[in-house]
């Protein structure tokens, strides 16, 4: 799916299109013990100041945006499955003034409410937009699992956490995330990620 810049709906800073992006998707229903990995990736990518792609849907997701909103400087871009409504003007006000956050939307004001299908067509947006991925957990079956066989993910690189949960995900040419280091401490041995 190809949507023309000119057609999308925007608030914020339409620069960040303009950065490599990596978008950041997580199946609804995730095994707990992913989440200090999650918030490690995340923790990193504030670091970095690397920009963020994601519909921010799930709970993980959320939980991710909320923590990338207290980096100063983090470049965010918020895809919406509905379109954007005057109350995101007021909500993160200081966000869009510091041009750091940019919301996306294929959908005109008065789609407000998100459905199966502007879920879909917003997680194909994404997947254009985007660089390359890093999806901690893809439930077998779901949304996520059929966004990957999609044209718009092929040649661009999937990371995922390198866990037993993933092997499937990883045999689909996924690439354990590995993480940088530049947080200056050592993960506690459960958490680290094995060693091929």
């Amino acid at each position: 799916m190809r949507i023309a810049a000119e057609e999308l709906r925007t608030l914020g800073n339409t620069a960040l299109l303009q950065q490599c992006k990596t978008a950041f998707f997580c199946s609804r229903d995730y095994p707990a013990s992913i989440e200090y990995l999650t918030y490690v990736w995340a923790l990193e990518q504030r670091y970095e100041q690397c920009c963020v792609l994601s519909g921010f849907h799930s709970r993980l997701e959320q939980a991710v945006f909320r923590y990338l909103l207290q980096g100063p400087q983090q470049p965010i871009i918020y895809a919406l499955g509905r379109g954007i409504q005057q109350n995101v003007r007021m909500e993160y006000g200081p966000e869009i003034q510091a041009n750091r956050l940019l919301f996306v939307s294929p959908f005109e004001a008065g789609v407000r409410h998100i459905t199966d299908e502007t879920a879909e067509i917003r997680n194909l947006l994404i997947a254009d937009l985007a660089d390359d991925f890093f999806i901690p957990y893809l439930k077998p079956g779901g949304n996520l699992d059929r966004l990957l066989g999609q044209p718009a993910l092929k040649g661009k690189a999937i990371y995922t956490l390198d866990i037993p949960l993933n092997r499937r995900l990883m045999q689909r040419g996924a690439q354990p995330w590995r993480p940088l280091g530049v947080l200056g401490h050592q993960l506690p041995p459960q958490y680290r990620p094995r060693l091929r």
